[in-house]
């Protein structure tokens, strides 16, 4: 498995419970499986491979138990409401991984790696928070729990509102080293799962969680560097990215130049608590020496890999 290229997939915790859906964890494992049937299939060919995803709703969900059952269990802080939802989501992953591989008759091995991720204890985002995690509320339901529980609320993508929390930049991945040594070693390593568990760093090296969640697109493009990717996959709940989404006049672009990309940016098509990420991502990643990002949902990657849906981005 030396030297063969690294394939970064970044999985939205968006696909995972989908907009209308309770959120059971039959529902969730029922989409990481027809998930995970794809990168199967890829894997059959002897990828190299490193999947990260999101856990929006999820860790949302797991601050809601936490607030529900306060008077009984102290609740954890946010940085361990991510752990759990790393370890967790890495388990559904990599069962999900296990069976579909088992059906392809294909032996490899899935590991998930609980990762800490860098950030700056001074980032301004610790004073304006713009993080979207937990489900969707109606407008008077965000107002009732903002009143409730002074929680900043914003309306998402014309989807709803949701409870917004900091978002600092990642800055360095801790297990960078062993999850590049896992994967050029055949392993398909579950990392940076939510964005990781944000972390400082103390004047003598020690490490420390901090409450916040960190954009798993940035931890990815971070990881992706740090690992050597050449290609980076990023799995959403659209089929592509688009310009002037959820207008009229709404268009799908395939194809994308680090250049356009960044003037569409600028222009602001692109949401800063959705697709903004995703796109700033890309630009970090190519700008860094990578390849390829692809965009696209879970049950396009195979028809996008050879040209027909999706957007790809290249430098």
């Amino acid at each position: 498995m030396h030297g063969k290229s690294i394939t970064i997939i970044s999985i939205g915790g968006n696909t995972l419970i989908r907009q209308g859906e309770r959120g059971t964890i039959e529902e969730q494992f029922e989409h990481t499986e027809k998930c995970m049937a794809s990168i199967a299939r890829m894997a059959a060919g002897g990828s190299s491979i490193v999947i990260t995803h999101g856990n929006g709703p999820i860790v949302g969900n797991i601050v809601i138990r936490n607030e529900a059952a306060k008077e009984i269990i102290p609740p954890m802080p946010l940085y361990i409401c991510n752990a759990d939802s790393e370890g967790g989501i890495g388990f559904m992953i990599q069962q999900s991984l296990y069976n579909q591989l088992n059906q392809l008759n294909i032996q490899r091995d899935a590991t998930t790696i609980v990762t800490q991720v860098v950030v700056d204890e001074h980032d301004t985002a610790f004073s304006n928070p713009t993080k979207p995690i937990g489900p969707f509320y109606t407008k008077a339901e965000a107002e009732r729990i903002q009143n409730e529980k002074g929680w900043v609320m914003v309306e998402d993508s014309r989807r709803g509102y949701r409870r917004v929390v900091p978002s600092p930049r990642p800055l360095r991945i801790i297990e960078a080293d062993v999850i590049r040594k896992f994967a050029l070693d055949g392993v398909m390593v579950i990392a940076a799962g939510g964005g990781g568990v944000p972390v400082i760093e103390s004047e003598d090296g020690g490490l420390k969680g901090v409450d916040a969640v960190i954009d798993k697109d940035l931890a990815t493009a971070v990881l992706a560097h740090a690992i050597g990717a050449e290609t980076f996959i990023d799995l959403t709940s659209i089929d592509r990215v688009y310009i002037h989404f959820g207008e009229p006049n709404q268009a799908g672009l395939s194809r994308l130049t680090v250049s356009e990309a960044r003037r569409y940016l600028a222009a602001g098509e692109f949401a800063p608590g959705s697709m903004g990420p995703k796109i700033e991502a890309a630009i970090e990643f190519l700008e860094d020496g990578g390849q390829e990002v692809i965009i696209t949902m879970p049950e396009l990657l195979e028809p996008t890999l050879k040209g027909k849906a999706g957007t790809r981005i290249t430098a």
